[in-house]
């Protein structure tokens, strides 16, 4: 079987804030409970952070009462300088482009890092960059309209409003489509905690099965790196456990979570030069 390869765009570089462009920030500490064993600021622990700086942004805004339901269709997370504990990390929240009911959110986070008698190592300022496609939703969970005020305060931090989805991780490969030295399938055990009050399994969960899987790349998160996962459909409750099909191809790692037989999630990590 041919290799399948990622959509042509996977590498872009993610847009800058346009000058002059309004934006949300926030401070928050780093917790030993987001971080792994040599103290780095796993993907699930940025993807807490994602979670926690859109809900305080949609809070500050009159979002809240308009706008109140969003889901998460793709995020995109560049490791450029890694964030270490402990530390204090700034994130700063902005549009980059959106569609009459979705929207490109980026979101920057740079570290400002401490030492202490567990990690007493100077080490440089953190930088991820990071971007999230979201979709407005109505109370039944269908794509919905942006009010005109969300509107009209979205697009005024960019210039682009046409904004098409356009899948980035590649395809479900087959059983035998694998990568040397490992099985095709391994088991990723699911936990009441992985779930959330609306009775699906939360954004973060999905990236600690990238973890799990990254114990067996060290090369790609030893240098720059994205990370992609792309939320396909709900997993609920009563799901014991994900399927994880995954491949390693040159300096991408490709990951397919399944529930029951049928793709829930995609992921991918890219080494970047």
């Amino acid at each position: 079987m041919q290799g399948i390869s990622p959509s042509e765009d996977f590498r872009r570089p993610l847009a800058d804030r346009r000058d002059g462009a309004l934006f949300f920030e926030a401070k928050y500490r780093l917790r030993t409970g987001d971080v792994d064993q040599d103290m780095r600021l796993r993907l699930d622990g940025m993807a807490r952070t994602l979670q926690d700086v859109a809900n305080d942004n949609l809070e500050a805004t009159d979002f809240a009462h308009t706008d109140p339901f969003w889901i998460v269709r793709r995020t995109v997370i560049d490791v450029i300088e890694p964030i270490s504990w402990p530390g204090t990390v700034t994130a700063q929240r902005w549009c980059g482009a959106l569609s009459t009911r979705w929207t490109n959110m980026r979101v920057r986070m740079t570290a400002e890092h401490e030492t202490n008698l567990f990690n007493p190592t100077q080490r440089p300022a953190g930088l991820v960059e990071t971007e999230a496609f979201w979709i407005n939703v109505n109370q039944q969970g269908l794509p919905a309209r942006i009010s005109d005020g969300g509107f009209a305060l979205l697009s005024s931090m960019n210039d682009v409003h046409r904004l098409k989805w356009k899948s980035m991780n590649p395809d479900l490969p087959s059983e035998a489509d694998t990568h040397t030295g490992a099985p095709a399938d391994r088991q990723h055990v699911l936990r009441s905690t992985d779930f959330d009050p609306f009775k699906h399994m939360n954004n973060a969960a999905y990236w600690a099965a990238v973890e799990d899987e990254l114990v067996d790349h060290p090369d790609l998160t030893a240098t720059r790196h994205r990370a992609v996962v792309e939320y396909l459909r709900p997993i609920s409750p009563d799901t014991i456990a994900l399927t994880v099909r995954r491949r390693r191809e040159g300096d991408q790692l490709q990951m397919w979570l399944l529930a029951n037989g049928v793709t829930a999630a995609t992921a991918t990590v890219t080494r970047l030069s």
